[in-house]
Parts: structure tokens; sequence; C-alpha cells
């Protein structure tokens, strides 16, 4: 069916632009059509962009979150508060993790920046942070595991049964973006003075380019939209019959690999080698190939010829 046209613009308008914040004007848009992207693609950059955060924490003389540690004015529930804040960007392409082991002595204040020292495939972006503050007598040992996330997790997604005893596991903030507002203006083309203007203002931590972010918010969206296409449009019938037809035939061959050998055409010698080799049933042997059947004791060509005409 034929679409009416549609008043669009033909391109975004980047007004400005630096590493941390970006504006970006979109029109002319028919009406209603302002708040309709604007929305969508709000939501899309709080939520779904990927990014990297702290996911546990192991600290030398804390068992759990509730610890306190000598000579350490904040608790540890402090010090996992301040972690979260923690920004990160990838150094080296393809490392979405890494295991970071930071000891510090004779300072007086542990900050983001020291825990930058430590890692080689990650940037801290925010290395003023204060992350505890402490005497500069003690010496303070952590061990951090920064990974690969989208949007937020809590604790729970982040917990692992193999880590080792005394790891705290922490929510992580993986969103790259601190901020988005958008507004929507009128807009005039040539006697219409009804159409929209769409104004985006994104803020990030410094991780990714606002107009990265921009494109990556509308390429998710775009993914998804792409469904609704006829050609993915299919009745729920449709899809059940396919389920049905499938399940149907996955039952029949269960059963078939189930027939005991027995039960077949097979020689008395060969049916007796395939039993010595604990070969049971048509699942046992499809299990094995042709050198694999020769090597069984008595158990020559000629029963191999009779085992492959009885499978054809």
């Amino acid at each position: 069916m034929a679409i009416l046209d549609f008043q669009k613009p033909d391109k975004v308008i980047m007004i400005q632009s630096d590493e941390h914040e970006g504006q970006f004007e979109f029109r002319p848009l028919e009406p209603g059509y302002g708040i309709t992207i604007g929305n969508a693609l709000r939501r899309i950059l709080l939520s779904s962009l990927e990014g990297f955060a702290v996911s546990s924490v192991r600290i030398e003389g804390a068992d759990h979150e509730f610890s306190t540690i000598k000579g350490i004015v904040e608790d540890v529930t402090e010090i996992i508060l301040n972690l979260k804040q923690v920004r990160f960007k990838q150094q080296i392409e393809g490392t979405d993790s890494e295991t970071v082991v930071v000891s510090i002595a004779g300072q007086d204040k542990l900050t983001a920046g020291d825990i930058g020292k430590f890692t080689s495939g990650f940037q801290v972006l925010n290395p003023e942070l204060v992350i505890c503050n402490m005497e500069p007598s003690v010496k303070l040992e952590m061990e951090l595991t920064i990974v690969k996330g989208r949007g937020y997790h809590p604790a729970e997604e982040n917990k692992d049964a193999n880590a080792a005893f005394g790891t705290i596991f922490t929510d992580s903030i993986f969103t790259p973006i601190k901020n988005v507002q958008y507004a929507i203006e009128n807009f005039r083309v040539e006697q219409k003075t009804d159409y929209e203007k769409l104004i985006f203002n994104i803020t990030t931590d410094g991780s990714i380019h606002p107009k990265d972010a921009l494109k990556e918010a509308a390429k998710i969206l775009i993914h998804h939209f792409m469904l609704f296409s006829d050609e993915r449009i299919t009745l729920d019938s449709e899809v059940k019959a396919e389920t049905e037809e499938f399940d149907e035939t996955s039952l029949h061959m269960r059963q078939l690999l189930k027939t005991k050998l027995v039960d077949m055409d097979l020689s008395v010698r060969a049916l007796n080698c395939l039993k010595a080799a604990d070969v049971e049933t048509l699942g046992d042997l499809v299990s094995y190939n042709k050198n694999d059947l020769l090597k069984f004791r008595n158990f020559g060509k000629k029963s191999l010829v009779e085992i492959e005409e009885l499978l054809q």
C-alpha cells in the first residue's frame, strides 16, 4: 500500500559536541513525531548502551560488605558505593574484562586514579574520585573485577559460584550516558508553522562520543522495528504448526535410536561382537565411526558391510 509523503529531515544537525556533551537537531518533523522519536531514543540511550564497571571486589581483611578496616575512615559499604562510580574506557580492543590487583601504602587516601595505575586494558575517566581516606601507615590491598555490560546489573546478577572466599559482589552501572534531555520546538516549512524541531542534549562519561551514542541507540531501535516488516509478521497458528511438526520428527528419531539391536535383522556373529563392546541400541551404534567398529574384537569387514546395509 502506498504511503503518503511525510515531511522528514534528510540529516541530523550536530550543533556542538565534545567528548562529553553534544547537542543535535532533527528537523522538520510532522506534528507529534518529536515526542515519539525523542522519548524512544532517550529510553534506549539511558538503558541499553554498553559500558564497563566493577562487578566484584575482594579486600584484604574484610570478609563481607559490613566490615570495617582498621586505619580506614570509610567502612566497606562506603568503599563499594564509591567503586560503583568509577568510570572506565576500553584501551585495548577486544578486552572485555580484567581482574585488577591494587596495593596501596604510605598514602592518606585511595583515588580512582590509583586504580588506573594497576590496569592494563582500561583507562579511568574520573581519576580524582576518592574511594576512601586512610592513615599513611595502612597498607590496603584489594582485587577488583572489571566487566562489560549493558544498563544496570544488581549484585545478584554478578554473582559467581566459583569466586574466591571473601569476594563481595557489587551493583554495576554500565551505561556510559549520564544525562539525556530533549526539547520540541515549532518549526516553519514554507507557509506551515506547525512542524516540529527535536533538540537533543546528550552527556556521557567520556567513554563514548555523544555522536556515537546517538548512532548506537538508533541502530538498536532500527533492529527492533525491522521485526514489524511484512516479511516478519506471521500467524501464531503457523508458528505452532512448525513447532508441532518439529516435535513429531524429533520424537520419532528418539524412538528409533532407542531400538534394541536384538530386535533388528543382524547376524549372530555381528550381534555378539557388538554385545561384547556394550553396544546394545541403535543410538549406541551410530555414536561409533567405521574405524572404531573395526577395532571391536572379532568384528570384521563383513560385519561392517552388514551394518551399513541395515542402516541404509
